[in-house]
């Protein structure tokens, strides 16, 4: 039996990880500078995570929801501390998508509403609802994906915006502070605040997708956390887990109560899972990962910027893009090739996305830079008449 074809693969079949390398069935070592899609927050085969996750197995990996797990309580404490985010209920699920779904429910539930607000450009996930909301993915909706009514708008349309969210037809408004897939575009501070005061006039929950941008990525635990706003829900995944599978929301239980049965969940917050997730939170801590992201990122930016062929740097901490002004596939491919560096891609073909492990050195970012000019010289040379 073949496997159902989804993604182009590259050439390569990892075997091992370990810090900010991967290393593949020949023995060749790659920098790894995307971490799989920004998933491997504290490093590969961290061994913190490796020593809790295997110490966890050896007891007890799984059983259901219906029984007591103090791993949960013990991981919702702890990020409470680590987040900083206080009076929020966590519940656990799988993934980002299955993150969103929720999230969007509750909102529904809450004000009985049917429509959604999102920004141009999104990325929320490719189950139902979340891929409804996911404006780079609408291509990929189903006939039967079509059952929320979207309304998208461009990115700091602040009037536009407010104005929409006035009308009051809105379930939730949903957003990235820093898109992902979408190019690494930012919601501006004032337009954080002003939705946040529509949301509030207008019984409108607001969710902020903290799936590829939240757990200490850009140099704060949350994005959201730049603009001094408080949203109603926060999802989710991608770094949670460092690799298991764990996606999570945060909720405003003042506002969304708990109700019986409205929520569920077979595999989320298992026991493994709240294994993996707690030593992730207990890394990030404990090594000052957060404020790595940001010393290192920044860092990183400004070698970036000093490089000719780069035209601009968007992001922030270890979640940027380098803008050229040609195509980056050629570029990627010859940093996985021939350089052995893994970067990401994202909606503009032109952009080369980086999202390494948050304990990436300034070591290792002088070694990466030293090869992307390389490999920006040798796709230039190799396009010369």
């Amino acid at each position: 039996m073949a496997m159902y074809d989804v993604y182009p693969l590259l050439n390569i079949v990892p075997e091992k990880g370990k810090g900010c390398f991967v290393y593949d069935d020949e023995g060749r070592e790659f920098l790894d500078l995307y971490g799989g899609h920004a998933v491997i927050s504290i490093g590969h085969s961290h061994p913190h995570f490796v020593k809790s996750v295997s110490g966890q197995l050896e007891k007890l990996a799984f059983y259901s929801n219906s029984i007591i797990n103090p791993l949960q309580e013990l991981v919702a404490g702890k990020l409470m501390q680590v987040s900083g985010v206080e009076d929020f209920k966590l519940f656990m699920v799988n993934s980002g998508a299955e993150a969103n779904e929720n999230a969007l429910k509750l909102a529904s539930f809450h004000n009985s509403r049917t429509k959604v607000a999102a920004l141009k450009g999104s990325f929320h996930g490719r189950t139902s609802a979340a891929i409804n909301v996911t404006h780079t993915g609408q291509k990929h909706q189903a006939p039967i994906n079509h059952g929320i009514h979207v309304d998208y708008f461009d990115m700091n349309d602040i009037e536009g915006i407010t104005g929409a969210i006035g009308s009051r037809q809105y379930a939730a408004f949903i957003m990235e502070c820093i898109q992902g897939i979408g190019g690494l575009d930012a919601v501006k501070t004032e337009a954080t605040l002003a939705i946040r005061e529509a949301c509030d006039h207008t019984d409108t929950i607001m969710i902020c997708d903290e799936i590829q941008c939240g757990y200490g990525r850009t140099g704060q635990f949350f994005a959201f956390q730049d603009s001094g706003v408080l949203p109603d829900v926060i999802t989710m995944a991608k770094g949670m887990g460092n690799g298991f599978p764990v996606g999570g929301l945060l909720i405003n239980a003042h506002k969304l109560p708990p109700i019986s049965g409205r929520l569920g969940t077979t595999f989320g917050g298992n026991h493994l899972a709240c294994s993996a997730a707690l030593a992730v939170l207990e890394v990030i801590e404990h090594e000052e990962l957060i404020q790595n992201a940001a010393i290192t990122g920044e860092y990183l930016l400004r070698q970036l910027e000093n490089i000719p062929a780069v035209k601009k740097v968007k992001g922030r901490g270890l979640m940027l893009g380098a803008e050229f002004d040609f195509p980056i596939a050629p570029l990627r491919e010859d940093l996985v090739y021939r350089n052995r560096v893994f970067t990401g891609t994202s909606a503009n073909p032109k952009l080369l996305r980086i999202l390494p492990p948050l304990n990436l050195s300034n070591d290792l970012v002088e070694v990466f830079i030293e090869k992307l000019k390389d490999s920006i010289d040798h796709i230039s040379q190799s396009v010369k008449p």
